[in-house]
């Protein structure tokens, strides 16, 4: 028994890593500062201030897919997003120790091994940077289970905090583990024709939830929108990764006491030529290497760039968006929301309407 669970995780760990280096780079991007030109823009968005500024201290991560790539009970999915909802460390807790001789010479303390003293006795964290949001990630759960988890946290909000709702899961019951991202065998030179789409087959029942359970129907496996008004109470940031996502713009205007921030992915994934189906979702790939996502699709090198000077700058821009954009995680992931969505309209530039993500 011991010999065959053992197997199984290796094989769970092999294919987790193939599927997260399947493409140079492709690692989930932290937040760095030396990467942020946000503070020479916060005088654009410093009207929406006077009411409050939200800052992002708690996520709720989940994914349900069957077959989906996963280490024991860590999605790929999830595994992206945690990545990136958490500081690039400086290093300063990996200084080498050091210690006066007695004469008064100093000593290195790091071990022949080459190892650098840490502290183990203590908690391994960087004091150059704020603290990480508290993540929470839940493996397969109930809706019943998520919305307890969801009730919990909320009761634990701060007044100036937001909390992060990631949602990956199918629009239907029946279907085969994530969006499928078709490959294309023609040449790159044909950008337009070369990205093959896979049309999704005809709904045989609602598109308006998400499905969060085992093989089989039934409505307590199913996630609606409504189910997630009743939180809207407190300051919402909402990702949803599926099919069926649209459904959730019913939230919109609906909320019973905080304006709710959406971020929805497309109901048609775009085909990522040589790309196997099942290696993550490609709006989560988006969200948390968007450089890397982008250059999948359209087979070039990456190269990071910045955008959020558009952002800030808006005339038309909301108010929830000005009060959320100081939080860098955040405001990273709006940023990155962007850069997918223009992405994929210059892909489909004569039907975007169902392959375009929306807020």
């Amino acid at each position: 028994t011991n010999f065959k669970e053992w197997k199984q995780v290796l094989q769970e760990l092999d294919r987790f890593l193939k599927a997260d280096g399947a493409y140079k780079g492709s690692r989930s991007l932290r937040y760095d500062n030396l990467f942020d030109s946000y503070a020479s823009n916060l005088a654009s968005i410093a009207r929406f201030h006077s009411k409050r500024v939200l800052k992002l201290k708690e996520a709720v991560l989940t994914s349900y897919h069957r077959n989906e790539v996963k280490f024991t009970e860590l999605t790929l999915d999830t595994f992206r997003m945690l990545q990136s909802l958490e500081w690039e460390p400086t290093g300063s807790y990996q200084i080498a120790v050091k210690e006066l001789t007695e004469n008064g010479t100093m000593s290195d303390q790091s071990g022949p091994s080459g190892l650098i003293d840490i502290h183990l006795s203590t908690e391994i964290s960087d004091g150059n940077l704020p603290s990480n949001p508290q993540r929470a990630i839940i493996y397969h759960p109930t809706v019943s289970h998520l919305m307890a988890v969801l009730a919990t946290i909320c009761e634990e909000l701060s007044q100036d905090s937001i909390l992060l709702i990631y949602i990956s899961a199918s629009g239907l019951a029946d279907q085969n583990a994530y969006h499928k991202y078709a490959s294309s065998s023609s040449s790159r030179s044909r950008p337009a024709s070369a990205f093959s789409i896979d049309k999704p087959n005809s709904h045989t029942g609602s598109d308006d939830h998400v499905w969060l359970g085992p093989r089989g129907n039934g409505g307590p496996n199913n996630l609606y929108p409504e189910d997630l008004i009743p939180f809207t109470r407190y300051p919402l940031f909402l990702v949803i990764d599926s099919e069926n996502s649209h459904a959730f713009k019913a939230i919109h205007n609906a909320e019973k006491g905080e304006p709710a921030a959406l971020l929805l992915s497309p109901r048609i994934a775009s085909a990522m030529p040589g790309v196997e189906s099942g290696n993550g979702g490609q709006f989560t790939y988006f969200l948390t290497a968007p450089m890397q996502a982008f250059c999948q699709l359209a087979g070039i090198t990456p190269d990071i760039d910045s955008y959020e000077e558009i952002l800030s700058t808006s005339v038309g821009l909301n108010i929830v968006w000005g009060q959320i954009l100081p939080d860098p995680f955040l405001r990273r992931l709006i940023l990155r929301f962007i850069f997918c969505r223009a992405v994929l309209f210059y892909f489909h530039p004569e039907e975007h309407g169902e392959h375009l993500p929306t807020c």
